[in-house]
């Protein structure tokens, strides 16, 4: 498991210090790369954190989530299945995630993701392995203490048009399953699924956030 931390600077905000980038299927922390630059600008210490997501070992990635953010004021900025993990990683409650005051998640399938069904039904579960276990989720609403802020494509560029003809999604994600009772905001950019990542609005927008009291 690889991690990149990014030093603190005195322009991050007195809530949130330290910053966790979890990257989506099939990816690793490369691609989140520059998103992480772009926070480590603003001042916040970030760990970018690769993980197997084909076999992940929870147990591994709590750990190293709890070694980063120790006892300081923490969010979480998650891509796709990323904020599938972050969810798991609360749930844990751990001292070190009584601490996450935030998360921010792009394209995230929070209900679960009905491509992964469909590939899972189709007798296609090498393709996805232990992924399935965060995936085939069924969450309908956020409880915890932490605020869920999560971000959205409507640019449907990528296989679900071709999944459910007429539909509303990124490409990947459909825009319901992005959708949690008790979350704090929801905004829709139009943008495909992996063009959240690297668009430069969708980072100004996760660091207004990030500021917010």
């Amino acid at each position: 498991m690889n991690h990149s931390p990014i030093p603190l600077n005195i322009t991050a905000s007195a809530n949130i210090e330290s910053i966790v980038v979890l990257h989506g299927l099939y990816m690793s922390g490369f691609v989140m790369r520059p998103l992480s630059a772009r926070l480590g600008k603003s001042g916040y210490r970030i760990l970018n954190l690769s993980y197997n997501t084909l076999t992940p070992d929870i147990d591994e990635i709590c750990a190293a989530i709890d070694t980063f953010v120790g006892d300081r004021p923490a969010a979480l900025v998650c891509h796709s299945m990323g904020g599938l993990v972050a969810r798991a990683y609360l749930e844990r409650g751990s001292a070190a995630s009584k601490q996450v005051k935030k998360v921010v998640t792009l394209g995230t399938p929070h209900k679960g993701s009905a491509i992964a069904k469909h590939m899972h039904d189709k007798g296609l579960e090498l393709l996805l392995k232990n992924s399935v276990e965060f995936l085939l989720s069924n969450n309908q609403d956020w409880p915890f203490d932490a605020k869920l802020y999560s971000i959205a494509g409507d640019l449907p560029i990528g296989l679900m048009p071709l999944l459910q003809k007429g539909s509303q999604s990124d490409g990947t994600v459909l825009l319901e399953e992005t959708k949690l009772s008790g979350m704090a905001e929801h905004k829709v950019f139009h943008l495909s699924h992996t063009s959240l990542i690297y668009s430069r609005a969708v980072m100004d927008y996760i660091c207004e956030l990030l500021e917010r009291p």
